[in-house]
């Protein structure tokens, strides 16, 4: 019986440490697992960390948001470099074909845009030249009356009173030929024997005369003007046969 539970006792100390062992093993092969695992992890999250600005790149490249002119250029190099004869000759044609189109379209644009200026500076002008033509057209009636009449004849017999009229309507007339002057508004030249031209004269009929030669004015029915060199309203005469 002792030899017995000897025998047992020690097969129980035998068979322990062999289960601790490989319990230690067991869990020593999983704590290696566990550990390898966090490292495996990180080494994943770095690779990912070094792959994402590559791609960032190259969506900015795809985006064309970011652009270096010198690759662009290399990549242009590169391009040609590759081109056979042939090619480049028909890319250089289209490039120069290209070229004369531009050339053309800004030689027109440049000529529209200095017409257009020369346009606007001659319309300036000529408003600011001829600003009161309209207002010298109105006076032209009033430059009629006075001017008929002064030519009345007053007898001598005629009151002192009709007299100084007469002399007001004449210092009247004379002082709105001067602001005719100041304003470079005259007359158009009508007098006898004067050649008819149609471009400041209106022959309102003809007669037959030996005084002057055919087709010069006879008479002025109604005094013509001018503002500088524009024409306010064209004589009217009698012209000869």
């Amino acid at each position: 019986m002792e030899l017995m539970l000897k025998m047992s006792n020690s097969t129980k100390k035998t068979t322990e440490p062999v289960h601790d062992e490989d319990g230690q093993a067991e869990l020593s092969e999983s704590d290696g697992q566990q550990q390898a695992q966090p490292s495996d992890l990180n080494a994943e999250e770095q690779s990912n960390d070094r792959v994402e600005p590559e791609n960032d790149k190259v969506d900015q490249d795809d985006s064309g948001e970011v652009s270096d002119p010198e690759s662009d250029a290399a990549h242009a190099q590169q391009e040609m470099e590759m081109m056979s004869p042939d090619q480049l000759i028909v890319e250089l044609t289209t490039t120069r074909a290209e070229a004369v189109k531009f050339k053309d379209g800004y030689i027109r644009a440049k000529a529209d845009v200095e017409n257009i200026q020369r346009r606007s500076q001659n319309e300036i002008t000529s408003a600011r030249k001829y600003a009161i033509e309209g207002f010298a057209r109105e006076l032209l009636s009033v430059a009629d009356s006075l001017d008929q009449a002064v030519k009345v004849e007053i007898d001598d017999s005629a009151s002192e009173a009709v007299g100084k009229m007469h002399e007001g309507l004449a210092l009247t007339l004379k002082q709105l030929e001067s602001v005719f002057d100041k304003f470079d508004i005259s007359s158009v030249e009508a007098d006898q024997g004067v050649p008819f031209n149609p471009e400041y004269h209106q022959a309102i009929s003809m007669v037959d005369s030996e005084d002057v030669e055919s087709g010069a004015i006879v008479s002025v029915m109604q005094k013509g003007f001018v503002l500088k060199d524009r024409l306010l309203r064209p004589a009217m005469v009698v012209i000869a046969n």
